[in-house]
């Protein structure tokens, strides 16, 4: 029964250490080893893994790609505007020595791909217009960036697998004139529509005033012929009428005289010798004038 404590006392530093000599490294991983402070060895990829306890240390990195995503930051194009630029790269540790030997950690690596990324960025945009930035050469652009910071950040045993601009937005100056510019190159639009709608709608309306003083004369042309034309049927009638029976014409317009010209408070001096009333004379029933 003595010897129970130190059975279990052998078998805890017995895990102890063996928990201290290996170690296992995932897939998603890779690691080496450290002995007093410096690298030895080379890059260990996923699996168990011996290390001497208390003496050596172990170092793992992340195999897969990883994400960084920078501050805006102002960029002047060759047109000489200003543009708040929000980009963010992928990137993948290749080397996990070189990496350390240089950086040492994931900060100190994205404070270095952030100066890298941002100088070759603003190199880049700097020989382009904003135009070409924003629609015509973006991608194009952004291909020759990654391509250059992947060279400059080799040495740090980093592969820059993409560099993307999330958005590229003016400042808020130059966001007040280019707003005051479109504003009044619409309403400069705005004018000449309206102008070339007023000078279309007088040229349509002298067009209708045109056709409508021709239908006018036209039918003007018409109803005065189609007038002459009763005009001269009816006296043709008349004449026709007058020559069967003057007599008779003359007394039926002497009534139509009578008809308007007297009424009730008319007074009349009636004498033999006046032609207009000589039908009021009557010597008998057939009707006839003195000539």
């Amino acid at each position: 029964m003595k010897k129970t404590p130190f059975i279990v006392a052998f078998i805890v530093i017995l895990f102890i250490v063996t928990s201290q000599c290996f170690f296992v490294v995932d897939q998603t991983e890779q690691a080496f080893l450290l002995q007093l402070g410096k690298p030895i060895g080379g890059v260990l990829g996923p699996g168990l893994h011996f290390k001497l306890p208390f003496v050596q240390q172990v170092m793992i990195f992340e195999r897969r790609i990883l994400e960084y995503d920078a501050a805006p930051a102002e960029i002047l194009t060759k047109d000489k505007k200003n543009l708040v630029v929000d980009n963010y790269s992928k990137w993948q540790i290749v080397n996990p020595l070189e990496f350390y030997k240089t950086v040492k950690t994931i900060a100190g690596a994205q404070s270095r791909l952030d100066d890298i990324i941002y100088a070759q960025l603003r190199i880049e945009l700097g020989v382009h217009t904003l135009t070409e930035v924003v629609s015509e050469k973006r991608a194009e652009l952004m291909e020759k960036v990654t391509k250059k910071c992947n060279e400059l950040a080799s040495e740090y045993g980093i592969k820059v697998v993409d560099v993307r601009i999330k958005r590229a937005d003016l400042p808020l100056e130059n966001e007040r004139h280019v707003f005051e510019r479109m504003r009044a190159e619409r309403e400069r639009e705005a004018k000449r529509y309206r102008s070339e709608g007023k000078e279309q709608g007088m040229k349509i309306k002298a067009v209708a005033d045109k056709e409508k003083a021709i239908i006018l004369a036209q039918a003007y042309k018409e109803a005065e012929k189609i007038k002459g034309e009763g005009e001269m049927a009816a006296i043709k009638i008349y004449a026709e009428a007058i020559k069967k029976d003057p007599e008779f014409y003359a007394f039926v317009k002497s009534l139509e005289v009578y008809k308007k010209g007297f009424d009730e408070k008319t007074k009349l001096v009636i004498t033999p010798e006046e032609k207009l009333l000589r039908f009021f004379f009557l010597k008998d029933k057939t009707i006839k004038s003195d000539k």
